[in-house]
């Protein structure tokens, strides 16, 4: 899959059948419409392509607004997204950044300068809600009429839904803010995974008895926060199980910077710079500031304890595939 930090060059250019979204957490409502997508390509013998946005549109207005408008929590990183992307047939991505130019494109600018020019769009699919362009004032009707005025076919997928649910990203926020790994598993067909990079943190950990591998979240919302259960891959042939905590740290660090730290239980292994995936399985708490270093010590672990004794339930089968998530 080739990635675009905005729009190919010339030489890259190629005509494409094309869906535009956020994409955060490529749920089953995003893998209907990319499977169309991809389907699409390859009658017409085209790329599938995707563009995305970088912030979230919604980020961008959020901070605009000097904060009077709320930025949504995000559920996946940029990593995560394009792999499940990939993963869903897509041969091309434009990361686009949503900035105060793109954000004053007029919709008829956006089709002729973007998907015309830019991408050589020759069918697009949207949601039946879709809007783009200045203040949101371009809609599906109007992709439509442009598509017989340029030469490209437009469709509109309804809504997916699951039983009388709406699959959406705000489903699953709400569902990842309440600890229901199960709802979410529901929801994106999949477990909830974070990846990244392991990387050097302050140590804290170690001295505390509790060393941790250390993932960077490069988001200052992310769509959860707390102590958990987790297994982590990558780093041997199974996943091994582990206690993580997602957030600010507050007892120890006052600078807002969000980390994911996850301790293995009972093993060690040399982890630093290997790529890992964090599945997460259970919450035990929500974040806490203790009032001194003991305090933090002594409740990591009972969370550790904790932990150890999901896992040994899983191990006697006391946990079904379905009840541990």
């Amino acid at each position: 899959m080739k990635v675009f930090r905005g729009l190919p060059n010339a030489e890259a250019r190629a005509p494409c059948a094309l869906t535009i979204g956020n994409f955060d957490g490529v749920h089953r409502g995003h893998q209907a419409l990319l499977a169309r997508l991809h389907a699409a390509a390859n009658q017409l013998g085209v790329d599938a392509a995707v563009m995305t946005f970088e912030p979230h549109p919604r980020e961008f207005f959020a901070q605009a607004s000097g904060g009077k408008v709320e930025a949504p929590t995000r559920i996946a990183n940029l990593r995560d997204k394009l792999e499940a992307l990939s993963n869903n047939g897509v041969g091309r991505v434009i990361v686009e950044h949503f900035n105060a130019h793109f954000a004053a494109m007029s919709p008829q600018g956006f089709i002729e300068n973007i998907l015309v020019q830019g991408m050589h769009v020759k069918w697009l699919m949207v949601g039946e809600d879709f809007c783009f362009g200045a203040k949101r004032a371009g809609n599906v009707a109007m992709l439509q009429e442009a598509g017989k005025q340029f030469g490209f076919h437009v469709e509109a997928l309804p809504l997916v839904i699951d039983g009388s649910e709406r699959i959406s990203s705000s489903a699953i926020r709400a569902a990842l803010s309440h600890g229901d790994f199960r709802q979410v598993t529901q929801l994106l067909g999949h477990p909830y995974t974070i990846s990244g990079h392991v990387v050097h943190g302050n140590k804290l950990g170690r001295t505390l008895g509790f060393p941790t591998l250390n993932l960077r979240i490069t988001h200052r919302r992310p769509a959860l926060s707390g102590i958990f259960v987790v297994q982590v891959h990558g780093l041997t042939e199974q996943a091994l199980p582990a206690v993580a905590s997602l957030g600010m740290r507050p007892t120890v660090d006052d600078s807002g910077r969000v980390l994911l730290e996850a301790h293995l239980l009972d093993q060690s292994v040399n982890c630093y710079g290997k790529l890992v995936r964090v599945e997460f399985l259970k919450k035990l708490r929500d974040e806490e500031k203790y009032n001194d270093l003991p305090t933090l010590t002594a409740a990591i672990a009972r969370d550790s304890d904790n932990a150890r004794a999901f896992f040994r339930q899983k191990k006697a089968g006391a946990i079904s595939a379905t009840d541990r998530i």
